[in-house]
């Protein structure tokens, strides 16, 4: 199974955004950034806009831009605009639901996820945008003077 990496993808474009506030970045520079197609660099802040965490304008200086400081940022409320669990779902198929037993795993599984997912939960919610930007050292876009990089 392919595990999603639009949450790193969406934290990563953040951290970019962070390191430039002074300046709208396109989902062109981001693409390169984050060795992906613009399209899913778009596609993956439209979800952050939606929840007013990034903000985007047309025009010659257009592009991305946070809408509040990254402190004040979670990843808790990353995790949520992105709308995708980190947690394996261990349903049954829906046809098996007849069986009294894959009720009762269901159930017993069920309930290990809900508490795993409301630890995870908390723990985002201690981790700010921020938190990861300060340890993002060097610069993401300028790690040498005057050579572009990868961050």
């Amino acid at each position: 199974m392919k595990r999603s990496s639009r949450l790193s993808l969406a934290l990563h474009a953040l951290v970019h955004l962070h390191k430039q506030p002074d300046a709208a970045m396109t989902s062109a520079t981001l693409a390169q950034c984050l060795m992906t197609n613009p399209v899913v660099v778009r596609r993956v802040l439209g979800e952050l806009r939606d929840a007013g965490i990034v903000g985007a304008t047309k025009g010659h200086d257009g592009g991305w831009r946070l809408l509040r400081p990254a402190a004040e940022i979670s990843l808790r409320q990353v995790y949520a605009a992105m709308g995708e669990s980190l947690l394996i779902r261990t349903e049954s198929d829906p046809g098996d639901i007849a069986c009294g037993i894959v009720r009762s795993v269901n159930s017993v599984m069920g309930e290990f996820i809900a508490d795993a997912e409301a630890l995870l939960a908390a723990r985002l919610e201690r981790v700010s945008l921020d938190d990861i930007a300060r340890q993002a050292t060097p610069h993401p876009l300028h790690p040498h003077q005057g050579v572009q990089h990868h961050g």
